[in-house]
């Protein structure tokens, strides 16, 4: 996979984890909860997980889980923007 694939990928795996969380990233950024360069950094973090097929996984059962997963290496941000 191609750099730009995986930031894609894992931009895409950030998004979804919001959504399913209750948060818009883009919202929140306009509105001052979050840095657009918190994104940025959220991606990155994203990038380094040793399975991002779990959290795959995860999303597809398209379940209420409540909070970011304890293995998600952006669970206090995302966990902290959930309402």
């Amino acid at each position: 996979m191609s750099d730009r694939a995986k930031l894609r990928h894992h931009a895409g795996l950030v998004d979804n984890m919001a959504t399913t969380l209750g948060v818009d990233l883009q919202e929140a950024a306009i509105d001052g909860a979050l840095r657009f360069d918190e994104i940025s950094d959220a991606v990155l973090r994203c990038t380094e997980c040793p399975n991002p097929g779990h959290c795959e996984a995860l999303l597809s059962q398209n379940v209420d889980i409540g909070r970011a997963p304890e293995y998600c290496r952006n669970q206090e941000l995302l966990n902290r923007l959930a309402p």
